[in-house]
């Protein structure tokens, strides 16, 4: 492998000259500010820190706003304080101690420090506190030990703490600072619940304990975890592990020189360190759409814990995951999984993902090696891409690409519901869920999302992500049911591409005016809140465009046109009140895990009873010479008007009341299925 491996700057990238660290957990602090309604580039707030300028985390964390107000920081060595800062001065100061080398806090310019405040060694006996420093810290007391005015620090009322420090600082107050194990900061130490910074953005290890985050947490904190705020400097190493292994291979080849090589590894730093904060963008945005969802996702959470249980993989005490009476206690109060337990579930979701996709047939799959390809660079996609299929690591690349790319779009556990609910393969499950992703053009749609950063609300960003979310995975599920195991992504995609984007661009049309109304109001909801007028469009009539791969199929099974399929389907749907029917389903609670697998395939007889009815219309032979889809409806009707009535009267049961028994609705789905076997497509 030669120096194959992250070389910390050695003929590769140097992690604190590129500041990827602690880019990759500002990429959080941004996140949860954007949560709060604040954008933290344009707008000043206060924050303390943990670590000095000369440091990789810190330094560099604390020079990617300049609106940032560091009112106080401390070292093992210094604390230093500036009641009321001047946010771009003191950037300035900043950025000048980053690049003084072993730089310290003793040699901050003292005249920039604000009134009141000051460097102070931690040797000193006692520290005056100034009424600046006091009014800053909410307290009355004159002088204190250095040690109590670090622990008065941790605690005092902050936009952020900013960890890029050495050392663990909150634990829970159910632990005991032997079990934390940092003897050296046990004097320092608070409880979670004590801590009051709004956000914590953890750029170092270990800085809390996964207790005290989730006491933090409970008590209206927003924090992920360490693995995922620092995830950029050990993404970082793996991009250029897997770099160097591909041009190692070349220059072992003769096809390039060392010298060309580190000259290609240091053209590529910038777009490495855009590909690595971009991972980390989207793993935080997984964790706040599963978080934004709260207590309705509690249930199916709690069953991916037991799976992981069930099959070794998570030790759920070692985790510090809750049991289940504590997380359906918390869910009583209306509370759900806090953003640590979901970060610890989406890392071992992407784990156990990456681990079962390894496999030949994703790997050799034509649709997923462009995984491959765009893993890299342009710089080695436009000259070197023929290499890429020799890879050695090719197939745990792909492997990795797809299981990030799904969790973090999808969830921690999509693959494992669909398994439960569809007993498909892992592989299946990942085919289907590609070319679902392909056909609908979902990247360019999450794209479109993203963009709305700072534009609208993070609210409804995360209701339109969870939205795209939930029709991705009914139209996996879809794919599943109705198209072979073995079918290749580019097989899916060809065959029902065309015909989703004539519904897509005929939709309107199609659907009845009332329908249109519904969507245009849900529509107008989030444009409200800064979503632009087509993106909301679009996303609003997900649940109607849900439908396009059953009206492709009737389409090509009767030799009608699709947009004549479209205007039967959903006509149909209308007169006989399926669109209302299915409403009723997903208003139907669950309360377990068996009731939800009911609902959802309620929600699936639904969907092929209406397919199965608007295909007995669709192959009609028809005595006009240009099929009318809304009359030959209301002629079907007329012929099968005694089977229908048997229909209108179970709908009208459903109308009295809006809470049903699951019974209910297996008994109406069987009607449904009788008036299908019993009516006849008759001529027309």
């Amino acid at each position: 492998m030669g120096d194959a491996f992250a070389s910390g700057g050695s003929n590769g990238y140097d992690h604190k000259a590129m500041g990827i660290t602690a880019k990759g957990g500002w990429e959080s602090v941004k996140r949860h500010f954007r949560e709060m309604g604040i954008n933290c580039q344009e707008t000043d707030f206060t924050c303390v820190g943990i670590g000095d300028m000369a440091g990789d985390v810190f330094g560099n964390g604390m020079l990617l706003s300049k609106h940032i107000r560091l009112q106080a920081a401390f070292n093992h060595m210094h604390i230093f304080i500036d009641p009321n800062p001047d946010s771009a001065k003191s950037w300035k100061e900043r950025k000048r101690l980053f690049e003084q080398p072993g730089s310290s806090w003793e040699d901050y310019n003292s005249k920039l420090i604000s009134k009141g405040g000051g460097v102070f060694s931690r040797r000193s006996k006692s520290i005056k506190l100034t009424p600046e420093i006091q009014k800053m810290l909410a307290t009355r007391r004159s002088s204190v030990a250095p040690n109590d005015l670090v622990k008065m620090l941790l605690q005092m009322e902050v936009d952020l703490l900013w960890n890029g420090g050495i050392g663990t600082y909150v634990k829970s107050e159910s632990e005991s600072n032997t079990e934390v194990g940092d003897r050296a900061n046990d004097v320092l130490r608070i409880n979670g619940k004590d801590l009051k910074a709004k956000i914590v953005g953890e750029g170092g290890n270990l800085g809390m304990t996964q207790l005290g985050r989730i006491e933090y947490a409970l008590a209206g904190g927003r924090v992920n975890t360490d693995f995922i705020d620092n995830v950029g400097g050990v993404d970082c190493s793996d991009n250029e592990v897997n770099i160097k292994i591909l041009l190692n291979t070349l220059v072992a080849n003769g096809d390039l020189t060392v010298k060309q090589r580190n000259e290609i590894l240091d053209k590529m730093e910038d777009e490495v360190g855009e590909i690595v904060l971009d991972d980390a963008y989207c793993q935080a945005e997984s964790i706040s759409v599963s978080e934004q969802q709260g207590v309705s996702l509690v249930k199916e959470q709690i069953r991916f814990v037991h799976t992981l249980e069930k099959s070794g993989y998570l030790d759920r005490a070692l985790e510090y995951i809750p049991d289940d009476e504590t997380l359906l206690e918390r869910e009583k109060q209306g509370l759900a999984f806090t953003r640590p337990e979901i970060s610890v579930l989406v890392a071992y979701g992407k784990m156990l993902l990456k681990e079962q996709l390894v496999d030949d047939e994703i790997a050799n799959d034509e649709y997923h090696k462009q995984l491959l390809v765009n893993y890299f660079p342009s710089e080695l996609r436009r000259n070197y891409s023929d290499s890429f299929k020799n890879h050695p690591l090719k197939s745990e690349i792909i492997a990795t690409a797809l299981a990030n790319q799904m969790v973090n779009e999808m969830g921690c556990n999509f693959v494992t519901r669909l398994e439960e609910e569809t007993g498909a393969t892992v592989i299946s499950i990942a085919n289907s869920y590609a070319a679902a992703r392909e056909v609908y053009s979902f990247d360019s749609l999450f794209k479109g999302i993203r963009e709305l950063d700072n534009i609208a609300t993070s609210g409804a960003q995360y209701d339109l992500l969870f939205t795209v979310r939930r029709t991705m995975r009914r139209l996996t599920r879809w794919m599943i049911r109705n198209c072979p195991a073995q079918t290749s992504v580019n097989d899916l995609i060809e065959r029902y591409n065309d015909d989703v984007q004539v519904v897509k661009d005929h939709l309107d049309a199609s659907l009845v005016k009332s329908e249109v109304e519904e969507h245009n109001e849900l529509a107008q909801n989030w444009i409200e809140q800064g979503v632009s007028i087509d993106l909301a469009n679009h996303v609003s009539r997900l649940s109607s465009l849900n439908s396009a791969l059953d009206i492709s199929s009737i389409a090509k099974e009767s030799g009608k046109s699709v947009e004549s399929a479209a205007k039967l389907y959903f006509t149909l749907g209308d007169r006989l009140s399926l669109h209302w029917f299915l409403k009723q389903i997903n208003a139907q609670a669950t309360e377990n895990h068996w009731q939800a697998l009911a609902r959802a395939a309620f929600r699936e007889d639904l969907d092929w009873q209406q397919r199965q009815l608007a295909a007995q219309v669709l192959t009609c032979s028809c005595s006009i010479d240009e099929f009318d889809p809304v009359k030959a409806l209301e002629d079907w009707m007329d012929v099968n008007t005694v089977s229908l009535q048997r229909w209108e009267s179970i709908l009208k049961e459903f109308k009295v009341g809006s809470i049903h028994e699951f019974a209910k609705f297996s008994v109406a789905l069987r009607e449904l299925m009788l008036l299908n076997l019993n009516c006849s497509s008759g001529k027309i």
